[in-house]
Order: C-alpha cells, then structure tokens, then sequence
C-alpha cells in the first residue's frame, strides 16, 4: 500500500468526529491545511458511507463552533468516496470551545500561557509594549529622561529636538493612544516601571562557581537608566581593566570589550519578553560573563544566524524604535554581529550564543585559550595539555613536551610547531634553547 505521511499542513482521518474541530482551528490559526475523511493513517482511501451528510454538517459545525467557512468537497479515489476539507489560514484568531490551538509538525497543540499571548499579539499585528497600559499616567513619567533623549535623537528625528511640549514628543514616537501611555513609554521613561512590571528590571552577581555569590546588585528605574547604570556598575565593581600606555597616554583596557557588553545590554533589554517573571541577568565569573535574558528568538532568525548578516525583527518594536531614534542601535540587524567583531578585535574568543528552554544567554570568554576554543582551533588533546602547562609555568621546551606527553622528539617537535602555526604560541631563543610561549594579542 503507498504510504503518505501527515505533515504540518495534512492530517488523515478514518471518520469524522466533532473534535476534530480543533484539528481545524490549528490549521486556521497556522498556514492553512486539509483534513482528509475517509482514508487510513498512510493516506490510502477506505471509503465513507455518509458523504452526503457530512459534505452538510462539516460546514455548519465548522461555522457555527469557529466561525470560518471552509471548502468541504467530496472525491473518488480508487472508486471511493472521501471528505477534503481545505482550510485558508485567518487573518484572526480563531477559538474553539474557549482554547486556541496550532500546528506543530503533523500535530495539534493547544496554546497556554505566555504561548497563547505571543499568538494573540502577532495575529493582532501587535507586539506586547504597543499595548496601552491602563492604570499608566503622565505623572508617572520621568521628563529628565525625555529630555536627555531628545539631545540623544537630534541626529535622526531632529524635529523633535526643539519640540517644547513632552507630550507631543511621546505622540510622534507612537507611545500615545487615545491620550493612554503605551506599555513601551512606561518602560521607556517611567519614573518607576518597576511598579507596572516588577521583573522589569536587571540584577548583577559575582559567582565563584554556580551557586556560591559573592555580591549581587539590582538595577531599576527606567530602561535608559538601567543601560547607563548597568554598565557604570559592571566598570566599576565587578570588572577589571588592563593599563597600558601608548606614549605618555595612558589607555584602560576593560577585560570585556565595553562596545560590545553596551550592545549586548541593550539587546537584552528591548528583545527580552516582558511577559516573563524573570529580570535579565548577569552573571560575572572568573573566567566569562553571562548575560540571560527571557524571550525565544523568532523563527526568522535562528540562533546560528547570529554571527552572520540577518534581518532585524525585533520583539519589542517600539522599545527597538525608540533606542535607534536615540542612536544606541542600528536597524540592520547587526548587533550581535558587532559583539562578536569586538571581542576577537580585542584578542577574546568569539562569545557564544545560546538559547534554551525559553531563555536566550550571551557568554564572553576572558581567556582566549580555553580547552573549548584549542579544540575549535584543532588541537589534540596532548597540544592542549601543553597549552595548559604553558599558562602554568610560562613556557615550554621540546624536551618538557616529551615527558609531559610521553612521546617522541619528532612528534613534540611536529606538535609544537603546528601549535604555533596556528598563532598560538611564538619560538624563542634558537638551537638548544628554544623553548615556546603564550602568544599576547596586543589590545
């Protein structure tokens, strides 16, 4: 028998039942679909004795339980009748007994909780900070704020620079509706967002390892307060900086590159999920620094595109807006393509991205000869070994690499070599004496 497998789009059935309804409001809230009565788990046709009646009710019940009006037709297939009932995709969203449901694969999943939300706005054609927050007043915006923001935004809206009413600045970015403060003004120049939306805020920690804090600060105020202190704090409490001196200048070098921890900040705020119960998190270690945030990344851009040219779709588009207004972000989607520019231009390892469960992280790396980088550059794990024994005793002979590994002098020679071949390590001295060291990336 020919087999033909349910896809996102297809679903088979033997006969029909009312809850199959729910089959069709999945394909209606997705790209559409057809449900095929009538036919066995691999598509093959067994016929149905009540075509007739159902070509009647399938419509009337899908009407009257969704709303939407399908094709319902009847067809032969090796001399029996079936039921195709072809669904569009709606332009709205559509409920059936009070749940919404999508498709997923061949299957049919009920939407719950943040889920359901993130399909409600996008169906709507709105994002979750172009809502009008209710219980929201004027007087619960900082004007301070709006008026360093209009200075910040003279380049690329230069009208409202000499705007004198603050009101009428918040209307031309939008932020007003009906003379109601959108959820994104709240955010954006609250006096206190913290008292709409208490996770909206970000908390710095000192780990020693994943459970043992040493310190931890909280960030709050409104989003252009918590980008300036969040970085003033990270400077001046939780990261080291490197002195050197071209000349008679003097040049502080912060272990992470600080155009890039201000971008990856501000990512974290305008595409994290306000919806969330979690604040943005950043977690400093020893060895790198983490910045966690609520908030999948959209279908159009996988995680794996990051580090290449990609679109820019926002989460949060009025809060994106108004940081590109003010000159912190540009629209092309090229931030985190920036991040990973200024961490190799300063000698780092290229952070990672990552996102799981829901949450989307960021990770820099201090040390640039980590075990995972040197297997990303192709080392073995004997020319990892001696990395690691340089990084302890600062150098590295033939002889050591020999006892250290337990191999020959032609392959510790081959080997050491290769590693710096590959701009890892630099020879010093010549003959007997030459022995092999960390390469220092001038920054």
């Amino acid at each position: 028998m020919q087999k033909k497998a349910e896809t996102q789009d297809l679903e088979f059935k033997q006969n029909w039942r009312d809850e199959y309804l729910r089959i069709i409001c999945a394909f209606a809230n997705a790209d559409g679909g057809n449900l095929i009565i009538g036919v066995d788990n691999n598509g093959n046709p067994l016929g149905i004795k009540n075509s007739k009646k159902l070509l009647e009710d399938i419509p009337n019940k899908v009407r009257n339980k969704l709303g939407i009006i399908p094709s319902v037709n009847i067809e032969k297939r090796k001399n029996k009748e079936i039921i195709k009932v072809i669904i569009k995709p709606s332009s709205v969203p559509i409920s059936y007994d009070g749940k919404y449901y999508i498709r997923s694969g061949s299957t049919t999943q009920e939407l719950k909780e943040k889920e359901l939300i993130d399909f409600l706005f996008k169906k709507i054609g709105r994002t979750w900070d172009e809502i009008v927050e209710e219980k929201a007043k004027f007087d619960d915006l900082n004007r301070e704020t709006i008026v360093k923001f209009k200075k910040l935004a003279v380049d690329r809206i230069p009208s409202i620079a000499g705007e004198k009413d603050w009101k009428t600045v918040l209307e031309k970015l939008n932020l007003v509706e009906d003379s109601n403060l959108k959820r994104a003004a709240i955010l954006l120049f609250g006096n206190n967002p913290q008292k709409f939306y208490i996770q909206s805020c970000i908390k710095i920690g000192k780990f020693f390892t994943e459970t043992d804090i040493q310190t931890t600060d909280i960030i709050e105020g409104n989003l252009f307060e918590q980008l300036e202190n969040t970085l003033e704090i990270l400077i001046s409490k939780y990261l080291k900086s490197n002195i050197s001196y071209e000349g008679i200048h003097r040049r502080d070098i912060l272990e992470y590159p600080y155009d890039a921890l201000r971008e990856a900040v501000i990512n974290a705020l305008i595409h994290r999920d306000y919806i969330g119960t979690s604040n943005i998190q950043i977690r400093v270690y020893d060895e790198k620094l983490v910045i966690i945030n609520e908030g999948k990344l959209p279908p159009e851009v996988p995680v794996e595109k990051l580090k290449k040219e990609h679109l820019s779709k926002p989460r949060n588009t009025l809060l994106a807006k108004v940081f590109y207004f003010a000159g912190f972000i540009e629209s092309w989607g090229r931030g985190t393509i920036k991040i990973v520019e200024n961490c190799v231009k300063q000698g780092l390892p290229e952070p990672d991205f990552i996102q799981e469960s829901g949450v989307m992280k960021v990770v820099f790396y201090k040390d640039k000869f980590t075990k995972e980088f040197l297997q990303k550059m192709g080392l073995n794990d004997r020319q990892i070994k001696a990395v690691m024994y340089v990084k302890a005793k600062g150098k590295i002979t033939n002889k050591e690499y020999q006892e250290l590994n337990e191999v020959s002098n032609k392959t510790a020679y081959l080997e050491l070599i290769d590693i710096a071949g590959k701009n890892i390590f630099v020879i010093e001295g010549s003959g007997r004496n030459i022995s092999y060291k960390l390469k220092v990336t001038k920054m």
